[in-house]
């Protein structure tokens, strides 16, 4: 193993650097972190938005706190359409992909811990995935919560509906990008232990795009009863949307992506297998 899959392998798992403690942390500020977040990740389809750990935890009960302090730094990534193109297709080309786990789980987790090593050599960085799950089962971090919060976008909820058609039925809520409407997915969360912020970073609430409550019963009705045909992903008109190669390969099940791929001639035969992930529906639906 090479010294840079080692660090990779640490940071996929999130398992923060250590540095020294002299290192003046308060020099860094939050506009140096978030353009160089951008610089790197912007061109492989990614989207970057800071916020701080104390606007997070003050919206959840303390079971589900990260724990950090409240001004702490923290930055949630995102990927756009482009990501598939930009990213994940090379990725796939340069055979990186190791038939670990899930393509595109590996993918975001090289693209962004590449990034880390690259632009913060010399800051300690948690670096949490989606997909990871805590002993107890739950999801390491919430990451609609996390959109929401940083004011990427907006996470509707059942409680943004004041006539509730839905009476004692389960309802998940759906997170929708001004610009890309349901054409994105939550990826990552970095966090900067140690690194707190003051009154330079001020939250901003998200552009709440389905301001109707008729609009508003359709997206969550879409969401919840209909995610499999897409079509609350188009809920406002975006910008971008995902290509039909795109809408084919998560529209597949998880455990038959490696066929779509062989065919699409990425993957050759002596490939490991995929890991088949328990996607929920939420997840799927968030691509």
């Amino acid at each position: 193993m090479t010294r840079r899959e080692y660090w990779e392998l640490k940071c996929a798992r999130c398992v923060s650097r250590h540095v020294p403690q002299s290192m003046a942390m308060s020099q860094v500020t939050v506009d140096e972190v978030e353009k160089k977040l951008h610089d790197s990740l912007t061109p492989l389809g990614f989207e970057v938005y800071p916020f701080k750990i104390g606007w997070y935890n003050a919206l959840l009960s303390a079971s589900l706190h990260l724990p950090y302090s409240d001004d702490t730094l923290a930055v949630v990534v995102l990927s756009t359409p482009d990501m598939f193109d930009q990213a994940f297709k090379p990725f796939l080309k340069r055979d990186a992909y190791k038939g670990v786990r899930d393509p595109i789980d590996q993918c975001v987790a090289h693209c962004i811990s590449s990034c880390v090593l690259q632009c913060f050599a010399d800051l300690p960085v948690d670096i949490h995935y989606d997909y990871e799950m805590l002993p107890s089962r739950k999801p390491r971090f919430l990451a609609q919560t996390t959109v929401h919060v940083a004011g990427a976008a907006y996470y509707y909820r059942r409680s943004d509906v004041t006539a509730d058609p839905w009476g004692d039925r389960k309802i998940f809520g759906v997170c929708i990008h001004p610009r890309l409407g349901g054409w994105f997915a939550v990826r990552a969360l970095l966090v900067f232990p140690g690194l707190e912020v003051g009154v330079e970073l001020q939250q901003r609430p998200p552009p709440d795009c389905v301001p109707s409550q008729e609009s508003r019963v359709e997206l969550l009705e879409r969401f919840n009863f209909h995610w499999r045909d897409w079509s609350y992903r188009d809920i406002i008109p975006a910008d971008q949307s995902y290509s039909e190669e795109q809408q084919m390969y998560f529209s597949t099940p998880p455990g038959q992506r490696e066929v779509l791929l062989r065919e699409w001639g990425f993957l050759q035969s002596q490939d490991a297998g995929l890991q088949a992930l328990d996607h929920s529906p939420e997840r799927d639906g968030a691509g």
